[in-house]
């Protein structure tokens, strides 16, 4: 050290500040200087770029700030390495960290020159700084890790020996080799090959290794991209370095040097916005940005997402995908004073298939960030008013009640309905106001569950709500899946929809029904993966039984109705059984279509919606090409819907709905008994011997002991069918935690469950 010390007295002077020994710098200096420098560099993990797949493990977008791709020294060209080690560093196997002889060479010559021409670093002190300039999260911090400064210059060298004595020579070549900049966006040899030569490192040539190793000194100013003549000279050079090495012979480096550069460039896509899926790959990465798991802050889970080098592994079906696309695209332009959404929903798992829009991702004109398609929390966007498809959860609460199929109800137009009459979760609505809602559609004058359905009378839903209530709708839709209900929406209009719903909740909401009875949370990611393929974290379906399994049959045997012949919706039909309910709202601000076969489910919404964003009528708007006179969720939204399920009708497996059976929903449902406090398998035993599939949830904040039973879902007195699925959440032996206290980790707050 005090050798080195000794030296850089004067080498420090000559290479980094040309005339900083006139002002007192000596060899005492310097070594006391060094002795006080921390003598270990911690090497971070290396940016690298995120994949995000499609269920078939095909990548749908790359995420990254900086272009990278580790890999290790063994799949790096032998020639890459020769380059790299002959033009920058010949001796460093040779020498320890510092270069004395390669040093006071490059003194010698910037003293001839009058200024610094050459540089007398070794590999290991480059790796420093770029070390140090990569793990530098202020301007403060990449000012010091760049300043031509005594002091910079003794950091890198106390560091450059820590890593030496820490790592091996190849340890400290294949992380140079991983961390360097080779111009054009490219971070590491691996990106560079895959950038300028459509190759992989382990196959680079001469001719391509000799290009990329001449980069790392000047990338922008030898850039082939931008700068050939110049690229083709430095080039050059390093083949004449090899030469001079005798690492190649003088003929094969003449042979490459007659040759041209050989760029066959391929540009690395970069965001969602370069994704074929573009909406979907942003709801993916907001979505896993909710995730603690991911970080302890926002920052943390965005440096992941973007640096980590994860492979996300989504949902998506980009059959699905094309299909909703096309279905979207071609019923609504993106220059429409219109917004046309659809997502696609699998039942039974709650993966999403597809999310498809009209306006494409972009700021230019009919371009837009707001991702209409997912709740707001998701993608800015508000939502739109949902329309009659909320009648499908007064239907639902119905069949539960046991009113039957066939039940009968009267459908006055004008209806004339004190508010006062219906009921809340907290008693009568307090009103002493009188609704008067008109039909927008004919029927008889009584019609029961089936037509009343099959032709959208507001009127009979109006006095259906009354006969059910308005607490168990909304609990159910809900639980279905429409999360951004709240109290205030508990009112005489729920049946004709709420406002600000978005059609992912809608599809989710609706597949509950194609699953018979079985909610799963919407779900795009499945698992992620690190840069070394091991898997951190798996993302199991979360679903739950919040329908009785004949309940969902008889719903889905009355919306079959609107598809089939005779319903709005028979135009629509995509040659397999299928399901549906349209939804229009007063002024047609928004018209919806949603339905499902067995195995898949969608929603679809067009919204009117002005330049500044704001709602508007869609009447008289030019929408996929003509001026509408009229709107409707059959002919404006519909549309998309079936036009996307047509073309995935073949690729779906051919199944049928279950035929609802009137002794079933009339009273053999089994009622679901307390069962907080038991042990997980007696609760099990019970519920099993009463014919409940049982499945366990995950364990939850409880004053009860560890283990035991804290609630079910569907809590006690919930009525199931047999073959249905029970729930079963054990505690975890500590008590809820106060509200307000930022946590909100193992309790989630399930209320309501009837078990405690």
């Amino acid at each position: 050290m005090l050798l080195v010390a000794a030296v850089l007295g004067v080498v420090v002077a000559g290479l980094a500040i040309p005339f900083a020994g006139v002002v007192g710098f000596s060899a005492r200096n310097v070594a006391e200087s060094v002795d006080d420098l921390p003598q270990e560099l911690e090497t971070e993990q290396l940016p690298q770029r995120t994949e995000i797949e499609d269920i078939n493990g095909k990548t749908i977008a790359t995420l990254y700030d900086q272009n990278r791709v580790n890999v290790p020294l063994r799949q790096i060209s032998r020639t890459m390495v020769e380059a790299i080690v002959a033009i920058e560093d010949f001796r460093f196997y040779q020498h320890g960290a510092l270069d004395l002889k390669g040093t006071m060479r490059a003194l010698l010559t910037n003293q001839a020159s009058g200024g610094v021409a050459q540089g007398g670093s070794s590999i290991t002190q480059q790796l420093v700084k770029l070390t140090l300039l990569n793990q530098a999260d202020t301007d403060e911090e990449r000012k010091a890790a760049t300043d031509d400064t005594y002091g910079r210059k003794l950091r890198e060298l106390r560091y450059a020996i820590a890593l030496e004595k820490r790592h091996s020579k190849d340890w400290i070549l294949e992380r140079y080799l991983n961390t360097a900049y080779f111009g054009d966006g490219a971070y590491g040899v691996q990106a560079a090959a895959q950038h300028y030569f459509s190759v992989n490192a382990k196959d680079l040539n001469l001719r391509q290794a000799a290009l990329l190793g001449g980069l790392v000194q000047s990338p922008e100013a030898y850039n082939p991209t931008k700068n050939p003549a110049q690229a083709t000279v430095r080039r050059n050079i390093v083949l004449d370095r090899m030469a001079q090495l005798n690492v190649v012979s003088e003929a094969d480096a003449d042979a490459a040097k007659a040759k041209k550069l050989g760029l066959k460039v391929k540009n690395q896509p970069n965001g969602c916005l370069n994704s074929g899926a573009q909406f979907f790959c942003d709801y993916v990465v907001r979505w896993l940005m909710t995730d603690d798991a991911l970080g302890a802050t926002t920052q943390d889970r965005k440096r992941l997402i973007f640096n980590g080098g994860l492979t996300i592994r989504t949902t998506i079906d980009m059959r699905y995908q094309r299909a909703a696309q096309q279905g979207v695209s071609g019923q609504v332009y993106k220059g429409d004073q219109a917004v046309g959404a659809l997502a696609l929903i699998e039942p039974g798992t709650g993966n999403v298939k597809a999310l498809a829009q009209s306006r494409p991702m972009g700021t230019r004109k009919g371009e837009t960030f707001l991702n209409y398609v997912v709740p707001k929390k998701y993608g800015d966007a508000n939502g739109a008013q949902a329309g009659s498809t909320f009648k499908a959860f007064v239907l639902a609460a119905a069949i539960s009640q046991g009113i039957p199929l066939t039940k009968t109800f009267p459908a006055p137009n004008p209806g004339y309905f004190p508010e006062n009459k219906f009921e809340t979760c907290d008693g009568p609505y307090q009103s002493s106001g009188v609704w008067e809602p008109k039909n927008s559609t004919s029927s008889s004058a009584n019609p029961n569950l089936y037509e009343g359905t099959r032709n959208s009378v507001n009127t009979f839903f109006v006095n259906l709500e009354l006969a059910t209530g308005i607490c168990e709708p909304y609990k159910l839709a809900k639980q279905m899946g429409i999360r951004s209900l709240t109290k205030d929406n508990i009112k005489p209009s729920f049946t004709l929809g709420v406002v600000d719903v978005s059609p992912l909740d809608m599809a989710e909401a609706y597949s509950t029904f194609a699953a018979r009875g079985l909610h799963c949370d919407a779900r795009p990611v499945t698992q992620i993966a690190d840069a070394q393929g091991n898997v951190l974290k798996k993302y199991d379906k979360q679903c739950t039984q919040v329908l009785a399994s004949p309940v969902a049959d008889a719903v889905s045997d009355v919306l079959r109705g609107v598809v089939e012949p005779g319903g709005f919706g028979s135009a629509l039909n995509p040659g397999q059984p299928a399901a549906g309910k349209t939804g229009t709202t007063n002024g047609n601000y928004s018209v919806w279509f949603a339905g499902y076969t067995p195995n898949l489910a969608g929603a679809a919404m067009v919204a009117g919606v002005k330049p500044n964003g704001n709602q508007q009528t869609l009447d008289g708007k030019s929408i996929g090409g003509y001026v509408r006179a009229s709107t409707a969720g059959s002919t404006t939204a519909g549309p998309m819907w079936g036009d996307a399920f047509k073309a995935i009708a073949p690729l779906l497996p051919d199944e049928n709905f279950v035929r609802p059976s009137s002794t079933d929903v009339a009273g053999l449902l089994v009622t679901v008994p307390p069962v907080a406090g038991k042990t997980y398998d007696d609760a099990r035993a019970e519920l099993e011997a009463l014919g409940f599939t049982v499945a366990r949830g995950g364990s939850v904040d409880s004053r009860l002991a560890r283990g035991l039973i804290s609630y079910s879902s569907p809590g006690a007195g919930g009525q199931l069918a047999t073959g249905d699925t029970v729930t079963l959440y054990p505690s975890d032996g500590s008590p809820a935690k106060p509200k307000g206290n930022g946590k909100g980790k193992k309790g989630k707050g399930k209320k309501g469950r009837g078990n405690g």
